[in-house]
């Protein structure tokens, strides 16, 4: 059951996203923005984790949830150190997506020929 609630949780907020690239005519920048800072207000109320207690995979891979990630990390490390643990939250948590992006996105450069 559970694979279930995670593919209709996931398929839900990709339809959010399709309707929003065809109805309110965003670009994807736009609709990637939007749901980064979605996911981060929905942590900022303490939503996402319940949220991800509900639908597990169907929550946590969307990119919502890097913007639940990216405050999750901010707000702990904050408790803990203050102004500067801000920076170090949100890379600790998000450093192996980031760095893993970047390092594909290098290689995939390397093989084929970039446009602009």
């Amino acid at each position: 059951m559970e694979y279930v609630t995670a593919f209709l949780v996931g398929g839900a907020i990709c339809i959010i996203g399709q309707l929003l690239l065809d109805f309110a005519k965003l670009t994807p920048a736009h609709v990637m923005s939007i749901f980064v800072v979605t996911g981060a207000v929905l942590d900022g109320f303490g939503i996402y984790d319940k949220l991800i207690e509900f639908a597990g995979a169907g929550a946590t891979v969307p990119i919502t949830s890097f913007g639940h990630s990216l405050l999750h990390g901010a707000m702990e490390q904050a408790d803990e150190h203050g102004f500067v643990g801000i920076g170090m939250g949100i890379f600790e948590l998000t450093s192996a997506g980031i760095s893993s992006a970047i390092l594909f996105s290098f290689i995939i450069a390397l093989i084929f020929k970039p446009k602009g």
